[in-house]
């Protein structure tokens, strides 16, 4: 690790710049949180989300699904559950200045009568 800060130091390199633009290709394998397709969600499937999510990140209240993107762990359990209502959102990078921008409230629309 010295190695590489005495290089940065005779370089004149304080930092890498960020974002790189293009992403590096290998991000496009990387598992990401999914998306919620609001007119193919409907009660049973929100029910079905909240009870296989191990780290809790799902949870309903009325005819909202409550979605906590800082609790995801982008397992891919929803997508297998959700017929088609859960997509990758394909987003890798999700930093946020304030922890309450990362719950999202979702509108369960499909199905409600």
């Amino acid at each position: 690790m010295s190695l590489w800060f005495l290089r940065g130091l005779r370089r004149g390199v304080v930092t890498t710049r960020y974002p790189k633009t293009p992403p590096d290709p290998w991000t496009a394998t990387l598992p990401t949180p999914p998306s919620f397709v609001t007119d193919r969600l409907d009660i049973a499937t929100a029910d079905a989300l909240v009870a296989v999510c191990p780290p809790a990140a799902l949870r309903r209240e009325g005819l909202e699904l409550v979605y906590d993107v800082g609790a995801c762990t982008a397992c891919g359990r929803c997508l297998v559950v959700a017929d088609g209502a859960a997509v990758p959102s394909g987003q890798i990078e999700l930093a946020t200045q304030r922890r309450e921008d990362l719950v999202k409230r979702v509108a369960i629309e499909g199905g409600v009568q």
